[in-house]
This record gives structure tokens, C-alpha cells and sequence, in this order.
């Protein structure tokens, strides 16, 4: 299996929803230069990896790359502001283009029922915080109310990764068997992901990890779930006002015993009709981060890319 992550799902949104003239753009995703400058297309960089990554770091903090691209994309405003303030990154060619949901894939939650018990999913990696995750579930075995599904696995980013570092997460694998509220459904697709998202009430994701956007959270706010997570990151700029926000802290153990009581307190929500504020967050999705309208940003900075491109090697042409 090749690597399948957050950066390749949007690029496939992207080929999907903007069908332009591809040889006349080169479009790197997140790493430098993993192929070389084109001549004569217009070079772009969308930039999806935070700014302390190692494959990263060490080309920004020379500032003679910064005019190698012809575009620099940002998928969202704070990690545009972290290359900005680390790196001196003050080019007139960067933009932000945040990421967008396909919803001929995701299935969209109808109605949120009164209920006693919560049905959870945690779906991302396992180093974005499915540890603490744990801990929580551990304190809160004894409520036979709360149950948590987990797909968390690296196959995500390919075979030669899983077999590489999976080894590393076996134990909390283990963990999420031993535990009785708790079900190990492990790898799943994206794409069966998305229809399953409207069969729980809550997405938990106490993210311990830097997110420049996360995908995860905003798929399953779109889908209709009450979402509880940090604010660690860019998640609040992509989540808004609608989770219940868990102050973030270095302190794993403390940040489990307040994401707990976070977790029981969305247990009482669901005893209320909360339909009203799920609705409102789910067309907030709808409206703005939708790939038809996402799309349509690529379409036209696409076009002026490659106007603006043609314009500078006619010029070079004629001195």
C-alpha cells in the first residue's frame, strides 16, 4: 500500500473539483524541492507540514529559497503566521487555501437523538493523542454509558512506514483491546471512514500534536458530531466555536483528568435536544469548506498562477 495520508486525499480532491491544464503548473506538496524547480511551469508549494519538521526547517531558515518558488500555499492562517514569524517569510507570493471536505464521500448525520449512552470515535494517528485517549477511557470503565471506537494505525502513510514504526503503538493497540469500553477496529479507508462518521455521537481527539489544519476534526464536525479536542495548533482556527475545547497541556496526565470531565459533560448534553447548534455547525461546513468551493479558490489562483508565469518569461524574453 502507498501512503494515503491528509495531504494526498486533499491533492485528489484537488485534481477532482479543478480540472486545469496540469503541465502548465508544478505543484510540490509540503517538502522542498523532492522535485527539482520546473523552467518553465509555474512552481508551487502547498504546504501542509508544520514548521519544525526536520524535512522542513533546515530549507526555510535559508533565506535564498524563499524566492525559488513562484507560489508558497498555506493550509491555514496559523501556519502561515508560523513560517512568517520563524523563517522572516514576508513573500507577496503566499496565500492560504484551507482544506475541504468531498461530500459525494462523507455521509452527513440527520438527526442527534436523546439519549443515555454515547457512542465515540477516535480516527486519526496514534501519536495525535490516542494515549491520553486511554487514560480517559480507563477512569471512565466503570460507566457503561461511554464507548469508544478507535481506527488508528500507521498504515495510513504506506507498508514500509507501518512496518517501520507500527511496532511503536502495539502497546497502546494492546491497551485499546484489554479495555472494556473500548473497541481496536484499527486501519480503516478514508473513504469507508466517511460513511461510517454519521453512526457516532462524538468525535474525541485530545490532540497532543500541532496540527496545521486537521482534517479529521473538521470531517467530523461536518458530519455532525459533537466534537471534544485541545486547542493546540491550528484546530481552533478549523474548528471555531463549535467543540467543547479542552485547555491543552504538557501535562498528559492532567490533560486526561480534564478531557474526562469534558467527556462526562458531553454525556449530559445528549439528554437535551442540541439539534439547533449541530445544524448550524454542519452547514458552516457546508458553506465554507465544501471542495466545490474550495475548488473554485484553486481554479482561480491556478489560472493567475500560470497568466502571471507566461507574463515573466515573455519579459525575460525581451530584455
Amino acid at each position: 500500500m502507498q501512503p494515503y495520508g491528509g495531504t494526498e486525499i486533499q491533492l485528489d480532491y484537488l485534481k477532482k473539483y479543478c480540472p486545469v491544464h496540469w503541465d502548465s503548473v508544478q505543484l510540490t506538496t509540503s517538502i522542498p524541492e523532492k522535485e527539482p524547480l520546473h523552467p518553465v511551469r509555474s512552481n508551487i508549494l502547498w504546504l501542509k507540514n508544520s514548521w519544525d519538521q526536520p524535512n522542513i526547517a533546515p530549507w526555510f531558515q535559508n533565506p535564498k529559497n524563499h524566492i525559488k518558488y513562484d507560489w508558497y500555499v498555506f493550509n491555514s492562517h496559523w501556519s502561515y503566521e508560523k513560517y512568517r514569524y520563524f523563517f522572516k517569510l514576508d513573500n507577496p507570493q503566499c496565500l492560504v487555501i484551507k482544506n475541504g471536505i468531498d461530500y459525494d464521500e462523507l455521509v452527513v448525520k440527520k438527526k442527534a437523538e436523546k439519549k443515555d449512552k454515547i457512542k465515540m470515535i477516535y480516527f486519526t494517528t496514534p501519536w495525535r493523542g490516542l494515549e491520553v485517549l486511554l487514560k480517559c477511557m480507563e477512569e471512565l470503565k466503570k460507566d457503561k454509558d461511554i464507548t469508544l471506537d478507535v481506527y488508528s494505525s500507521t498504515k495510513i502513510y504506506g507498508d514500509a512506514f507501518q512496518e517501520a514504526n507500527d511496532k511503536l503503538y502495539k502497546p497502546l493497540y494492546d491497551k485499546c483491546k484489554k479495555l472494556p469500553n473500548v473497541n481496536y477496529k484499527g486501519y480503516c479507508t478514508h473513504k469507508e471512514l466517511m460513511g461510517k462518521l454519521h453512526e457516532y455521537d462524538v468525535s474525541a481527539h485530545p490532540s497532543i500534536w500541532e496540527e496545521t489544519f486537521c482534517i479529521s476534526a473538521m470531517e467530523a464536525l461536518a458530519a455532525g458530531l459533537v466534537l471534544i479536542t485541545t486547542d493546540l495548533g491550528a484546530i481552533p482556527e478549523t474548528c471555531a466555536e463549535f467543540p467543547i475545547y479542552v485547555p491543552y497541556t504538557k501535562d498528559h496526565d492532567n490533560l486526561a483528568t480534564r478531557f474526562t470531565a469534558g467527556i462526562q459533560a458531553i454525556k449530559g448534553m445528549f439528554k437535551n435536544d442540541i439539534n439547533d447548534v449541530l445544524d448550524f455547525q454542519k452547514n458552516y461546513y457546508k458553506k465554507f469548506y465544501d471542495w466545490n468551493v474550495i475548488g473554485l479558490f484553486w481554479r482561480r489562483f491556478l489560472l493567475g498562477a500560470y497568466r502571471d508565469k507566461r507574463a515573466k518569461i515573455r519579459k525575460q524574453n525581451e530584455v
